[in-house]
C-alpha cells in the first residue's frame, strides 16, 4: 500500500489485541493503540487519522462520550465501535451518532480488514471494478452500436451509457472516462444517422414502426392514467436529460418507486417552442399551426411561444373525450413554487395537476451566459450534479414527498433535453434567422449541407413554413452553428456549454417515467 492507511483503535483490552495489530500490520496499515478515550483525543491531536476503531465500554470518557467529542473537533474522520454490547439502545445511540459501523466483539481478523476496505479503500476498489467491467462491457457496446436500426436498440444502447456514466463518475481512472466519452461520441454519430434516415418516415406515417413521440406520449400513456386513476400529477421537467433523471431518481427512492422507466422521442427542433407545444397539443407543429392558429406563434411572432400550453391541452382532452377537472401551473421562481406548494391540498380534488418546472432549462441558458454558472457545471459530472442538489433542495421535491404521503401518483417527464456543444459549423443566414445554436430555419441559409440534416419542404414535415423558400437545417452530434462574423469570439463563448434544438441522444431520448407511491 503506497500511502498507509493510519489507523487510531481505542480499547481498554488494546493488548489482547495485539494479534489484530500484527494482522493489518502484515496487510500495509499502521496501528495506534491506544487504552481510553481520553488518549484516543490526545493521539488524534497529533496524527492524522484515516479511521477510529473505538470500544464503547471504556474507564473515564465511555465510546458513546468519545464519539461526541471526535465528532465535535475532527467531524470527517470515520469511526467504527467495536463492543461486546448488544444492547439495542446502545446502539441506536452508536448508529444515531453517525458513526459508520458497529461491530460486536469478538471480531477476526477479516472482519476488520473487510471493514476497513469498506470504509477507506472502497473508493478506489470500486474504480477498479467499475472500470474492469466496463472493459469488458465496451466491445458489447460498440457492436450494439454498429449493428443496432431500430428505435428500440438505439433506446436500449443509451441507457447502457447513462448506467456506465453514473457508474463510472467518481472514477479516478481518466482514461477509462475518455474511453466512454469516446464511445459516446461514436453512438451519437450513429444514432444521427439513425434519426436522418428514418424521422421524415416517421413524421409522415411511411413507417409504421415508429417509437412513441411528442405528439403521442400522453394519449398514450398519461390518459390511461387520468381514467384510471382519481388523481395523477404530470410533472414536466423542462430540458430535463435521462441522465438527469437518474440521478434524481436516487432522491426519491425513499417516497416513490419507478413503475415505468421509459424513454420517448423528441420532435425535431428539440426545443420548447415545438416540442412542448407539441406535447400538450397532441399534434405536430403545423398542424396546431392549421388547427389552432390562435394558439401558435412562429419564430418571427412577438411573444412568448409557449403561452397557451394549457389551452391546447384541454383541447386535446376535448378531442379524445376526456371529462376530467384539470389544472396547469408553471412554475418560473421561487415564490410562485411556494405559493404553490401551499395550495397542494386544493389540487388533490383535481383528476389531472399539470405542473411545469423551468428551472434546468434556465441554468442550462444561464451556462452560456454567466461565468460562475459555467464554473458549477463545466462538464456532464457537474452538469447532472447541480440538477440534483437543485432538486433536493427545492419546492419541487417538497412538492413530490407531500404527494407521496397522499398516495398520488406521478407521472413525470420532459420536453427534450441538451447536449454539451463542441464543434462550430459556418453558416450564413439572413437577419430573420432564429437564434438558436442547435438548429436555423430561414429563407437564404448557406451550410455546407453535407455536415448538416437538412428539411427542405417543411410543411411535409409538419413544420411551419414562414416562408415559400424557407428550409430548416439541424446540427447532429456535438455540433453547433456560428457566422463567420467574429467568428472565434462566437465559438469560443459557446463552446461547452448545453444547448438543445439538435440531433443527439441527449436530447431526443428523453425520460417518461410513472411513479407509484410507497
Amino acid at each position: 500500500m503506497s500511502n498507509k492507511i493510519q489507523i487510531l483503535w481505542a480499547d481498554d483490552e488494546i493488548n489482547l489485541l495485539k494479534p489484530h495489530i500484527i494482522f493489518l500490520e502484515n496487510k500495509g496499515y499502521t496501528v495506534i493503540p491506544v487504552k481510553s478515550g481520553n488518549e484516543a483525543l490526545d493521539e488524534l491531536e497529533k496524527h492524522a487519522v484515516d479511521i477510529v476503531f473505538l470500544d464503547e465500554n471504556m474507564p473515564g470518557l465511555s465510546g458513546l462520550e468519545t464519539i461526541s467529542l471526535i465528532k465535535s473537533k475532527f467531524p470527517p474522520i470515520p469511526i467504527v465501535m467495536i463492543t461486546k454490547s448488544e444492547e439495542e439502545q446502545i446502539m441506536d445511540e452508536a448508529i444515531g451518532s453517525n458513526i459508520k459501523d458497529y461491530l460486536i466483539k469478538p471480531v477476526n481478523p477479516n472482519q476488520i480488514l473487510h471493514c476497513l476496505k469498506k470504509h477507506t479503500d472502497q473508493k478506489r476498489i470500486v474504480t477498479e471494478k467499475s472500470s474492469a467491467d466496463y472493459q469488458q462491457s465496451f466491445r458489447n457496446i460498440s457492436m450494439k452500436i454498429m449493428n443496432a436500426n431500430t428505435h428500440e436498440e438505439w433506446t436500449e444502447i443509451y441507457k447502457e451509457l447513462v448506467f456506465w456514466e453514473l457508474e463510472l463518475e467518481k472514477s479516478t481512472d481518466s482514461n477509462i472516462i475518455d474511453i466512454l466519452q469516446t464511445q459516446k461520441e461514436e453512438a451519437n454519430i450513429g444514432f444521427s444517422k439513425f434519426i436522418i434516415k428514418n424521422y421524415q418516415n416517421w413524421i409522415t406515417g411511411k413507417d409504421t414502426d415508429k417509437p412513441l413521440m411528442s405528439h403521442t406520449i400522453l394519449k398514450e400513456r398519461l390518459f390511461k392514467e387520468v381514467t384510471q386513476n382519481q388523481n395523477t400529477f404530470l410533472i414536466v421537467i423542462d430540458n430535463l436529460r435521462y441522465d438527469q433523471w437518474k440521478t434524481i431518481e436516487k432522491l426519491l427512492s425513499d417516497y416513490y418507486r419507478s413503475e415505468k422507466d421509459e424513454i420517448y422521442y423528441s420532435i425535431l427542433p428539440t426545443a420548447t417552442q415545438y416540442a412542448r407545444n407539441s406535447l400538450f397539443a397532441g399534434l405536430l407543429p403545423s398542424e396546431i399551426e392549421k388547427k389552432y392558429p390562435d394558439l401558435w406563434l412562429n419564430e418571427t411572432d412577438e411573444g412568448n411561444k409557449n403561452d397557451y400550453e394549457n389551452d391546447l391541452l384541454s383541447e386535446y382532452l376535448r378531442r379524445y373525450g376526456i371529462k376530467i377537472k384539470h389544472s396547469y401551473s408553471k412554475v418560473l421562481n421561487l415564490d410562485f413554487a411556494k405559493k404553490l406548494n401551499d395550495r397542494l391540498s386544493s389540487l388533490l380534488n383535481n383528476n389531472l395537476n399539470v405542473i411545469i418546472y423551468n428551472f434546468v432549462d434556465m441554468f442550462s441558458h444561464a451556462h452560456t451566459d454567466i461565468d460562475i454558472v459555467r464554473e458549477l457545471a463545466k462538464d456532464e459530472i457537474s452538469y447532472r450534479s447541480v440538477t440534483a442538489t437543485w432538486f433536493e433542495h427545492s419546492p419541487l421535491f417538497e412538492m413530490i414527498q407531500y404527494l407521496a404521503e397522499k398516495k398520488v401518483r406521478i407521472c413525470l417527464t420532459t420536453d427534450h433535453g441538451s447536449i454539451r456543444i463542441k464543434n462550430p459549423i459556418r453558416i450564413i443566414g439572413d437577419k430573420e434567422t432564429n437564434t438558436n445554436l442547435r438548429y436555423k430555419v430561414g429563407k437564404n441559409l448557406n451550410v455546407n449541407e453535407k455536415e448538416v440534416f437538412v428539411i427542405n419542404n417543411p410543411l411535409e414535415n409538419y413544420l411551419p413554413r414562414l416562408n415559400i423558400t424557407s428550409k430548416y437545417v439541424f446540427a447532429y452530434n456535438d455540433s453547433f452553428f456560428a457566422y463567420p462574423n467574429n467568428y472565434n469570439h462566437y465559438v469560443n463563448y459557446f463552446k461547452n456549454s448545453f444547448q438543445h434544438g439538435g440531433i443527439s441522444m441527449e436530447e431526443i431520448l428523453v425520460p417518461f417515467i410513472t411513479l407509484n407511491p410507497k
